[in-house]
């Protein structure tokens, strides 16, 4: 083979390639806008009213989901399985952020958190690497970070709507979550970075907390309270 020819199968591969990508990327950005969609409706818990909407909320986000299921159908169909992680950068991002809906989403259904299973059950995606697409235990990590910087902002506009009690059992809840998080020797440095912001949002939460008992409003809520 001609120097010539040589670089003219490389040009062949780079051009398949970066078809690929761009196929890729046009999937990613419906998914971003679905997420978008998604993100709307559920911030919308923030708002004074928005505490009583909460189940119709979770609903909708749910229903929303089906369509974030049926584009991430389509990307599996843009690249070879076995190549998941050479193209893992384009997607990573969305994912997280659908990972951290869904974990929002559950938090405010049951006020548990969600599962990696549950995760990739409501993307319709896998868990077992194996098995194809699938979460990656660093996506669902990173997504869980992002839902508790979400619950912090929550616990601060349950006290302008009035409710005491959220903000107590969102602390319990984000204290467990930063006690299960220092039980992980993390070594990947976005992540790590993401993690370390985590004691922030303790720490937010904790002096809403602390307000609210200096002024007497948490008072009914030391027994456990009611939701």
């Amino acid at each position: 083979m001609s120097v010539t020819e040589m670089f003219s199968y490389i040009q062949g591969f780079l051009s398949a390639d970066q078809d690929v990508r761009e196929d890729i990327r046009k999937v990613v950005q419906t998914l971003e806008q679905a997420a978008r969609e998604i993100l709307t409706v559920i911030q919308s818990v923030h708002q004074p009213s928005g505490f009583k909407e909460i189940p119709s909320k979770c609903t909708r986000a749910r229903e929303l989901f089906c369509t974030v299921r049926t584009q991430i159908t389509d990307l599996k169909t843009k690249f070879p399985v076995e190549q998941y992680y050479r193209f893992h950068e384009h997607w990573r991002f969305v994912l997280q952020r659908l990972a951290f809906l869904a974990a929002f989403v559950v938090y405010l259904e049951s006020e548990t958190l969600v599962t990696r299973e549950e995760v990739a059950k409501i993307l319709g995606i896998e868990v077992v690497r194996e098995k194809g697409f699938h979460l990656d235990v660093e996506d669902y990590l990173a997504g869980v970070l992002i839902m508790a910087s979400e619950l912090s902002r929550l616990a601060v506009n349950s006290v302008t709507a009035g409710d005491y009690t959220r903000p107590l059992r969102i602390s319990n809840f984000i204290n467990e979550l930063d006690s299960g998080f220092r039980l992980l020797n993390l070594k990947n440095d976005p992540l790590r970075k993401r993690y370390d912001g985590l004691k922030y949002d303790v720490k937010k939460i904790e002096e809403v907390v602390y307000d609210l008992s200096i002024r007497g409003l948490a008072k009914e809520s030391e027994s456990g309270g009611n939701k």
